[in-house]
């Protein structure tokens, strides 16, 4: 990755309409970036100038430049299984931010995310995993705390999809970064859920 610096950062609300109008051109099936050109690859290899930062869920039904109809190097992507933070995550997007000036941040998840399925299974039913996916999964019961046993399933993992989403939005807006950034009034992180059988993206109030 490129350290160079950028001079003129894609501004946050612009960054959101971008993304959400290339969800529409999928949508309507008219998609801009289905070919790749020798120009555009040797554009790209003194630097990356991203005008987002995605942290997603690593499934493969859900992958970001597709659903946004993005090109090479037009946005800055993190996936990890239940799209969750952890040091990694976190160090990676303090890098987007320091380096490469984005100033929106969208945590992405989806329908059916298997990884909060099965945070609900070892909440409510003691679904035991592997030591390395139970701490992933442990990585998201703080923002499914709330979700009601009650529920039917289909319902509780909605709930707790969208509540999973939140929860990594406020860890980062309670990062250091992101609380010296927010006076700025040009940071802005969004949470968003992707209908897989649909393609839409719903941003999350």
């Amino acid at each position: 990755m490129s350290d160079e610096a950028i001079d003129t950062p894609v501004g946050a609300d612009e960054a959101l309409a971008r993304l959400m109008e290339g969800n529409a051109r999928l949508l309507r099936g008219e998609q801009r970036h289905s070919h790749v050109s020798e120009e555009l690859l040797a554009g790209l290899a003194g630097g990356q100038r991203p005008y987002a930062t995605i942290l997603g869920c690593s499934d493969s039904r859900v992958p970001p430049e597709l659903i946004f109809d993005a090109g090479f190097g037009e946005l800055f992507i993190i996936r990890v299984a239940g799209n969750v933070m952890s040091p990694e995550v976190a160090g990676s997007m303090q890098y987007a931010g320091a380096h490469l000036k984005t100033q929106l941040f969208m945590v992405l998840g989806h329908e059916g995310c298997g990884a909060v399925q099965a945070a609900l299974a070892a909440k409510f039913h003691g679904a035991q995993e592997r030591s390395r996916i139970a701490l992933l999964l442990q990585s998201i019961q703080p923002g499914i705390a709330e979700i009601d046993p009650l529920l039917a399933p289909p319902q509780q993992l909605e709930c707790a999809v969208e509540a999973n989403v939140r929860w990594s939005v406020r860890q980062i807006l309670e990062s250091p970064e992101a609380r010296a950034r927010m006076p700025e009034g040009r940071l802005k992180v969004v949470g968003a859920v992707y209908e897989i059988a649909t393609g839409r993206v719903r941003l999350l109030a």
